[in-house]
Order: C-alpha cells, then structure tokens, then sequence
C-alpha cells in the first residue's frame, strides 16, 4: 500500500519528461537568500496568517465584545437639542456682577385709524410675523413675543414728554437679552457704511432723535453694547436727559461684551453677520440654512471673529444652538463646525463634541464630512483642551474620529494632518495619570477611542512609519502595564501590536523593549481564555521570535514562560476537544470538516509556531527536546487530529517534532517517545496532503539516525515508500527521501533494499535532473550510494546497467566549467562553488574513483542530521 501511495504521490509531482543522461538539466536561477532560505539543516521557523478582526456592524463608542458593562460605561445614543447647551456659558466673563432689571413688558403702538391718538396694540402673531414652518415657530418661540419692535415706532411728532417718559421702558426690554439684539435687526433699516455713529451723551439733538425713532434703534443699541469709546458726533448738541438708571445698564452692557471693540469690528458685525444671522432666524429650508451657515463660517473666519476674542458670540452661538433642534444631520456638521470654531468650554464643548459624535456614527454621512473640514477642528480639541476638565467632551470628541479612521479617504487625511504625532502625545498625558487619580477609570474610556483609533490608522505604510519615529512602541507598553485590568485596552493594543510585528522594522523595535515579554506573560495568564487576546499575543510572540535569537532567549528565559506556553496548550486543546465531540455527537462524521480552523484550533496553531521558532536557538531547542510536557502535548496533536481535520495544526506539529528531534541532548523527550512518533507518522504520510507527507519524511530522516526507526522502517515497508517518491520531480520530496535512505543504508543488512523498486536507479537520475542547480542534494545523494557501495565487489552487480550513467553524470558534475553556469550572477555563482568546493567535490570524487577502482579503503560516511 505504502509503495502505490508513494508512486501515486510522485506521478502527481512529476510534471517534467526526464532528458537524456548526458545531457545536464540547466540550473534554475535562484537569488542567493532563496537558496540559503532553503537549507535544509532540519531546523525551521513557521509563519502564519494574521488572527482575522472583524468589523463592527455598527459604529458604537465601545464595541460588542466590550468588557465594559453597559450601565459602566459612557452612552453610545443619546438625545441632543438646544437645551442641551448652556446659553449662558457662552457669554464673555466681564468681570463685573450685574444688577438685576426689572421686568417691563414691550409695547408697541400702532395708529388707530378712526383717531389721531395712539393707543397701545398687542403683539402680531409669531406666525404671521415670521412666515415660517411650525418647527421653526417652535424653535424660537421664546423669542417670538416681546423681544422685537415692532416695525410701527412712535412718530417724530409726539410730545417730548411722552417719548422720555417711554424710554427707559423701551430701552430696557430693547437689552433685556443676547436673543433681543438679533431681534433688532429685524427693525432697522440697511446699515449705511457712510453713515456716522451715534453715541449717547447726556444730550441728543430732536433729529437725532427722529432718527432713532424711523427704525435706526437696532443700530444704536448694538452701538450701546459694543462701543469703547464715546465717539461725539461733530456739532451735535446732546439733550437727552440725565438717568443714574439708564448709565447703570449701559456700563452693565459694556462690560458684558467687554468694551474694546473696534470700531472696524463694530461695522463688520452690522454689514457682514448680521444679515447672516437674519436669514438663519427666518429660513426653514434645511439646503438653504446650511448654505447660510457656511457663508457665516466663512465671514467670521475672514472678520477674524472665530475663537473666544469676538465680542458678540455669544448672541451668535445662541442662535446656533437653538438650530441644533432641526434634525439634519448635513445641518448639524455646519453647526458643529462653526461651534467648535468658537472655543466653546464646560457644558458646550461636552454638547457639541457630542454633537459631532452623532454626526460621524452614522456611515452615511462619511461623504459629507469628508467635504468639509470637521476633522480640523476635532483635532485641535484634543490639542488645545485641558484632558482633566474635558475628559468626557475629549471621549466623544476621540469617538468622533474612531468613526472617521473607518473610512479610506478620512483616514489618510488623518496621517496628512499629523493626527499620530496628536494621539501619542494625548495617550503621553494619559499614561501620567496615575492610578489611584480620581481621573484614571473615566480616562480608560478615552484610552480605548484612542487605541482603536491608532489600530485602523496602523494599516497604512506612511502611518507605520510615523508610529515608529514618535515611540509609539513605548507609549503603547506603557499604557499596557497600566491598564492590565482593562481588557479593552488590552486587546486594542494588542491588535496594534499585532498588526505592526508583521513588520520587520517594528518587530525589531518591539524586540528590544525588554518588558514587552513580562507584559505579555502577565496578560496571557490574566486573560487566559479571552481568544481574541491571548491568539493575538501567540502571534506577536511567533513574529518575535521568528528571525531575532536575541528575543528566543530573552522570552525563553523569563520566568514561567514555558509554563504558561504549557498551560495554554492544555487549555486550548481541551476546549478543542470538547467542540470535536460536539461535532461529532451533532452527526458531523459523514460531513465536511470546517475549512477553517477553529478558534481553539487557531490558537493551538500559533502556539506551536512559537514552540518551533524557540526550538531554532541552541540551547533553547536542547531545552525543549527534553521538555516532556512539551513534547507529550505535541504527540497528543497527531493522536487525535488528522491533517484532513485541520492541515495548519498537524504539519505545523510535525515541523516543530522535526526540529526538536534535530538535538540529540541526554533526557530528550523525543528520543523517549520516538517509536510512538513514528507511528503517529505513519498517518501523515498515508494522507492525500502531499505537504504533510513531505513533514513525516523529514521527521523519519532525523529519528532514522536511531536504530529503532530504522527496524520500523523496513517492518512497516516505509523505505519502498521513500523510493517512489524519488520519481517525484520534487528537489524538497526527493531530499526528505534521500535522507531516510541514506540513514538506512548504514545498516549492511539494509543496503541490498536500495535495489528493490529500482533505488539506486532513481537516485542516479535524481542526480542528473537536479545536481547544477541543487549541489546539497546532490552532495546528499553521493553520500547514500557511498553508503550504498561500501562493500562493493563489482560495478554491476552493486550499481547494475545504471553504471555507465552514473559514471558520465558524476564526471560532468565534476568539471568545474561544465557544473557552474557562467550566466549566473556573481553572488549566486560564488555561493554555488563555494558549496560545490566544500561539499560535493569530495564526496563525489572518493564515489567517482571507488567506481573505477571497485574498491575503496575510506570508511562509511557517518549520519548527519538534516
């Protein structure tokens, strides 16, 4: 059966119609790292795919698989409206305590038109008044009745008594509040750039007056509360009468809005904003608003008028906020836009970062924030803002961009905008916040934005090399040793690592962070059996060690390494075995196994990874091979998984017991339990999985160096196996082969089998197909028929009608011009001779003349494992 297989198995591989023997096979060119990659010293590190992160179904401010329960833990959805703002947080401190007014409602007169008297009128109806939708009237019905004039004003004929008299009424109702200056300019007419600006004296003049009086009254008071400086209209006589009353609310106004605004800005606010703002009150198209929002961004950003100098905002930001209450998330960006351009603080930096959340949890608008620059203004809150008085408008505001980094484009927008070098020095400041701070919990929920953050930016090569330049290596195992309670933190530091060690610059400097492996040990014992975490740790660790001996020693010798490898082994495997008798018990046997490897199954995949590539160093491979537990569990692997079951998990099995079976060290494991190895192998190689066969050879041809294997071998028929194979026009197939031959032919009573099937034949032709291009397999078959021949009598009756071949095939390999090819270049020629000289001449030589002489007096080439 073992001999159909293997000639099953090598007409599958062979895809080449041999040539004649006198004709050499022209050497495939290989790089020079190919050719050293492929040495095949028996000892092999093992690479495998990346654990797979889902993406979330929806964007939430903590994932599904958070550990934080949802009473612990900040709200995702939330409601969000005009009230939520603070209106009067908005206003500029002054410094200076106002005094309480009181309440006088506004009245507005109207004609009669039966008399010449005029008599009080109630107000017009909000309705009728603005013309707008229902929601609108809603939104500013607070302001609807009582805060505007009416457009009908006393006429400039009343008596003078009766204007002084109603004055003050007016006047104080006129700046009861920030909502009554926008109702002003409702009321008055188009300002004039050309005009003068008026300014209340003791006095004023019976037209100015009369002026006042026509509709110009928005004018003046916006003038009241702005002005620095009494500016005196030139031969102006002032005659307004004297009120302690009236300058105490002045000077309460001035000093609200500050009192040092020029008179530039002054102008700007009344030909420029104020119009803006006229159409944002009336209008209640949503298309129309934004586009009444975007040209105000636009005008305060060229008045100079964003941030916290701009005397007047908070009459602005106030009818923002009440905007806020149209349910649109195109209008709402606009808004937020404008709000964070502001510097609000407190309550409205909460609300508006909040705000800017809702807008980016939903994919939908990706589009739209990509065409404007919300980004920028999110970035600068976590650059500018106080993290210990902001931490929760600093959450929402990090959630906000966690969005963002899911879409492509926002994304590397962020790397353009050096969003990295803002995040690691945000996590810089949170790392120095200790534990026992009363900040430390509700930082966690910021750490966990972040981090996620930084994971979806750690897919693009500029953002790699970004992280590496500003330390992120550091800060990140900083925050990992902080925060080992917190397994969300955990986990998307981990993803990080995990993605970034597939790199080889990033893994050399997570290399030489000496605590990364104590920070790793602690996390995978405190989260045992979290698989999410402790598959991305195994794989980190196999990245590690993979191509650094510095780092095999370094996690080798820390203390409990092995043990824990050993504890996860037992864990993961158990849950494998439970979900298998499941499988089973739910009727599985008569159906297709999973094609992919299950979460037990993919961890138990990475951790035997780790094992092969420590069993690469030296002392450290030594170590393992007489690890009993160790090699116990890996035997236990090929008891009860087949390669069918899973192929990733038994191959990587068998290479890590083939590199482990490379040290012949006192106390080995696997030289204990070589015989049940062996049996175990002999599964691998009756599958139909040409690359597990190939492992079992491998494994045959180090524990052939025992005599036992070689007595299971010839017992179990497995040498007619290894012929076949060498039909396979394979390079790797026919050196795993000609290696258990080769061991096998040290025993004389074993040597005539190499006749059986046509041997010697077969590997004569192996010579001559892959000798130029191949000079250790080469060298290995001389070194089998050296074994082979040692007591040969005559030519024929040892190499038979393969004589003559052998003969012409051996001295063409021997001649140094007909053997290196000249068009190779220079690195890979001199790596072929330099092989060629050392290894293959001698051997090749001594055979060549023990053919011609039939005699030879040099003893038998010793077993060397491979």
């Amino acid at each position: 059966i073992l001999l159909c297989r293997g000639m099953q198995l090598a007409k599958n591989e062979n895809t080449e119609k041999a040539e004649p023997f006198y004709r050499l096979s022209v050497p495939k060119q290989k790089t020079t790292s190919e050719i050293i990659n492929e040495a095949r010293n028996g000892l092999r590190t093992l690479r495998t795919r990346r654990p797979f992160t889902p993406t979330e179904d929806q964007r939430k401010l903590f994932g599904s698989g958070s550990s934080r329960a949802p009473q612990n833990r900040p709200a995702s959805v939330f409601s969000l409206h005009a009230s939520s703002f603070d209106l009067a947080e908005s206003r500029p401190v002054s410094g200076v305590r106002l005094r309480p007014l009181d309440h006088k409602p506004l009245v507005t007169f109207a004609k009669d038109e039966d008399s010449s008297i005029y008599l009080p009128k109630p107000p017009a109806n909000a309705a009728q008044i603005r013309k707008v939708s229902s929601a609108r009237a809603r939104l500013f019905g607070r302001t609807s009745q009582g805060n505007f004039l009416s457009a009908k004003m006393v006429p400039p004929d009343q008596n003078e008594e009766k204007l002084n008299s109603e004055e003050p009424a007016m006047m104080n109702n006129l700046c009861r509040s920030d909502n009554n200056c926008l109702a002003e300019q409702r009321s008055y007419t188009p300002f004039n750039a050309e005009s003068r600006l008026l300014i209340c004296n003791e006095r004023i003049s019976r037209l100015e007056r009369e002026d006042f009086l026509k509709g110009t009254a928005g004018k003046f008071l916006f003038q009241l509360r702005g002005e620095s400086d009494q500016i005196k209209k030139p031969g102006t006589s002032s005659s307004w009468p004297r009120s302690t009353g009236w300058k105490r609310r002045v000077t309460g106004l001035e000093d609200e809005t500050r009192i040092n605004e020029s008179e530039e800005e002054l102008i700007f606010w009344h030909i420029k904003i104020l119009p803006i703002l006229h159409e944002l009150k009336k209008e209640d198209n949503i298309e129309n608003l934004c586009l009444a929002c975007t040209k105000l961004y636009q005008t305060l950003n060229e008045g100079n008028m964003l941030g916290k100098r701009f005397k007047r905002r908070s009459v602005l930001l106030n009818i923002l906020y009440k905007l806020v209450d149209i349910n649109s998330d195109p209008l709402c960006l606009k808004l937020a836009k404008i709000i964070l351009a502001m510097k609000v603080n407190g309550k409205n930096l909460l609300s508006v970062c909040k705000l800017a959340f809702k807008i980016c949890r939903n994919e939908k608008n990706d589009y739209i924030i990509q065409n404007d620059r919300l980004l920028d203004c999110l970035l600068e809150v976590l650059r500018t803002e106080d993290l210990h008085k902001n931490n929760e408008a600093l959450l929402y505001c990090m959630g906000a961009i966690k969005f963002m980094s899911g879409n492509a484009v926002l994304l590397n927008e962020m790397v353009n905008k050096g969003a990295i070098e803002m995040l690691l020095q945000l996590m810089k400041q949170i790392n120095n916040i200790k534990e026992n701070d009363t900040y430390f919990s509700n930082l966690g929920h910021l750490l966990v934005q972040l981090t996620a953050t930084l994971r979806n930016l750690a897919n693009l090569p500029p953002a790699r090399c970004q992280l590496l330049c500003n330390g992120a290596v550091s800060e990140l195992s900083v925050a990992l040793e902080q925060r080992m309670n917190d397994k969300d933190v955990c986990t998307y530091i981990v993803r990080i690592f995990s993605k970034l060690s597939s790199y080889d610059d990033f893994c050399a400097a997570l290399a030489d962070c000496s605590r990364c492996y104590i920070l790793f040990l602690a996390l995978l014992n405190k989260h045992q059996k979290q698989q999410d975490l402790v598959i991305r740790i195994i794989f980190i660790l196999g990245n590690l060690t993979a191509k650094n001996n510095q780092a095999r020693e370094q996690f080798f010798k820390e203390k409990g390494s092995v043990n824990t490898l050993i504890s996860l082994f037992q864990t993961y495997h158990e849950l494998d075995l439970n979900a298998q008798k499941w499988y089973h018990e739910r009727g599985g046997e008569g159906k297709d196994h999973p094609k992919h490897p299950s979460e037990a199954e993919d961890v138990l995949i990475k951790l035997i990874r780790v094992l092969a590539n420590l069993s690469v160093h030296p002392s450290v491979g030594a170590a393992l091979a007489a690890a009993h537990h160790v090699v116990e569990l890996l035997v236990t692997v090929l008891e009860y998984k087949s390669v069918d079951d899973c192929e990733e998990l038994v191959i990587n099995t068998a290479i890590t017991i083939n590199n482990l079976s490379y040290y012949k060290v006192k106390g080995s494991a696997v030289q204990d339990k070589k015989l049940h190895i062996a049996e175990m192998l002999l599964k691998l190689l009756m599958s139909n999985n040409m690359d597990g066969v190939v492992e079992a050879i491998r494994v045959f041809g180090n524990l052939s160096q025992y005599h036992e294997i070689r007595d299971f071998i010839v017992q179990k028929k497995i040498y007619k196996f290894m012929i076949a194979l060498l039909d396979a026009k394979n390079q790797d197939v026919c050196f795993s082969a000609c290696g258990v031959l080769l061991n096998l032919a040290v025993d004389k009573n074993k040597r005539a089998l190499l006749m059986e099937e046509g041997g010697t034949g077969k590997l004569v032709d192996c010579l001559r197909d892959f000798g130029p291009s191949d000079w250790q397999l080469a060298c290995l078959i001389c070194k089998t028929l050296w074994n082979y021949s040692e007591n040969i009598t005559s030519v024929a009756s040892c190499f038979g009608e393969d004589t003559d071949t052998l003969l012409v095939v051996l001295t063409a390999l021997l001649d140094e011009e007909l053997a290196l090819d000249e068009s190779l270049d220079r690195d890979l020629r001199d790596y072929h001779k330099l092989y060629w000289e050392r290894e293959f001449k001698p051997v090749a030589e001594n055979l060549l003349d023990r053919i011609r002489s039939h005699h030879s007096f040099l003893p038998t080439m010793t077993i060397t494992p491979f």
